[in-house]
């Protein structure tokens, strides 16, 4: 940390109820943060506690020490008492998700000093509220914080709540229940599970999300893993989907049994036979891949299989 502590460091918010504004470390000084309207950082949000955490730098090094708080400090997923901060860590105080960057000091002039600059965004309503419960809300952009990393913040605190994510036309809802995922679903979509929901929406890697209040909603084939494991087992099948080659084809591509069809079907398994079938039916990728019995993996492997094979073409739609 010390070959860059000249330019600077800021506490970049990336979601809740400050998102978009920053706040400039010092070099040798301490940020105490806290509901506390005589903070240093005032944060005001049931989930923070009055005098929630301190921020210090000595030597070049960046430290973060949380005081006992209710709701706890996260760093990178981690629940901390102490720990030293490095350039790109997350820290997770009530519901505001913050990034340490670094600020190059020919970005904002060599030498300012930009703690007067008080970059926090409407930095009057931090202050404490009469009359009003200020729960906060976890949002962002997921190009900030992937979801792979904010499901592993919310396992760890033991978050409930319906996180929302919208990717372009898509809207897809993981509901979490103590930091545990129960189901998933991708448009309200009844053909496609609560599984393959949770795993397609693993590879979205661009977006708007948002942890809404929990609801009392409850579904049947609820899905009943860890977090951890879903993820592991969500990132695998992606890997496998992309390893498959560069012919395969998107979820929006057009699908159609070639005709004539030439290669025999007497040479087709019965999985493959069925995939063919579903091709017949449903005419595109993301279509063949909701009403298939089998994994997405799986039914891609055959997609791609029938593509090479002359059965089926593609094209995008």
């Amino acid at each position: 940390m010390n070959r860059r502590a000249n330019g600077g460091y800021v506490l970049k918010f990336i979601s809740g109820k400050y998102q978009g504004g920053e706040f400039p470390l010092e070099m040798e000084g301490e940020v105490v943060i806290g509901r506390s309207s005589e903070l240093d950082m005032v944060l005001v949000e049931d989930m923070v506690s009055r005098r929630h955490a301190r921020i210090t730098t000595y030597n070049g090094e960046i430290y973060i020490e949380d005081f006992g708080s209710t709701n706890g400090s996260f760093v990178n997923g981690e629940k901390i008492t102490k720990a030293r901060l490095k350039e790109g860590d997350r820290i997770l105080i009530g519901t505001n998700i913050i990034k340490l960057v670094h600020r190059d000091s020919d970005e904002d002039g060599a030498g300012q000093d930009m703690r007067g600059a008080a970059v926090m965004p409407d930095r009057g309503s931090a202050t404490r509220t009469t009359g009003a419960t200020l729960t906060g809300s976890i949002s962002g952009l997921i190009e900030e914080v992937p979801l792979p990393d904010l499901l592993q913040l919310f396992s760890t605190s033991k978050k409930s709540g319906v996180l929302v994510i919208h990717k372009d036309d898509d809207v897809a809802k993981v509901y979490l229940r103590e930091g545990r995922v129960y189901f998933a679903m991708i448009n309200e979509d009844p053909d496609v599970t609560a599984y393959k929901a949770f795993y397609r929406i693993m590879g979205w890697n661009h977006g708007t999300f948002s942890l809404e209040h929990p609801t009392d909603e409850s579904f049947e084939n609820e899905i009943d893993e860890s977090t951890e494991a879903l993820m592991m087992e969500g990132m695998r099948i992606l890997d496998e989907i992309g390893n498959l080659g560069g012919d395969v084809p998107d979820f929006s591509d057009h699908l159609d049994v070639n005709t004539p069809l030439i290669p025999p079907l007497r040479s087709l398994t019965p999985e493959l036979l069925d995939t063919i079938q579903l091709v017949l039916n449903y005419k595109d990728v993301s279509s063949v891949l909701n009403k298939s019995l089998a994994t997405d993996l799986e039914t891609m492997q055959d997609i791609v299989y029938l593509i090479r094979n002359d059965y089926v073409k593609s094209s995008p739609k």
